[in-house]
């Protein structure tokens, strides 16, 4: 499901405070900067409002925010709705005991890293990141949190760029997103 198909004046002004940088990090990657966004604080508020407004009676125990963006988000969604926040970390970022997730990126590969006991089998969770392209990083947080025996029950994305088809990799688990970007 996308937001951005509702017509809700808050989605457009998130659109419009995304800054696309052309050939980041590598070349032919039309980056999608969300830097500016979050020095507008209307708009960012509005951000997090609509993922709260979504998710404050759906019972989310787990907010699993990704590194390092999912973090921005994740964090007040996480607050708003009486979760726990759990941080999804690239490799070596984590100090104590963790289980790992290797992932295919649009640009490369890499690996998330949750701590051991962070979450609770039956707890219900919800995946926070900026951005879904290919959909690799999602797969990976969402095998994390399965592993340790949560229930995932959405996805959830500031952005989405469809023509990388990221949506179809989720084995069908829902997916939320404000603003897609072709």
């Amino acid at each position: 499901m996308s937001a951005c198909k509702e017509d809700d004046p808050r989605i457009h002004g998130i659109k419009s405070k995304i800054r696309v940088v052309p050939d980041f990090p590598k070349t032919g990657i039309m980056f999608q900067d969300i830097t500016t966004l979050l020095l507008e604080p209307k708009s960012f508020k509005d951000t997090i409002d609509l993922f709260v407004e979504r998710y404050k009676e759906k019972n989310i125990s787990v907010v699993a925010g990704i590194e390092a963006r999912g973090f921005i988000f994740g964090s007040p969604i996480a607050l708003a709705i009486g979760a726990k926040f759990v941080p999804l970390r690239k490799p070596g970022k984590l100090p104590a005991d963790v289980i790992k997730q290797d992932y295919t990126l649009e640009y490369g590969n890499d690996c998330l890293e949750m701590h051991v006991g962070a979450v609770e089998s039956g707890e219900r969770a919800l995946v926070v990141d900026d951005l879904i392209a290919t959909g690799g990083t999602l797969c990976a947080a969402m095998s994390l949190l399965e592993r340790a025996g949560a229930e995932v029950v959405e996805c959830a994305c500031v952005i989405e760029l469809p023509d990388l088809k990221g949506r179809e990799r989720l084995q069908g688990k829902p997916l939320y997103v404000l603003v897609e970007s072709h």
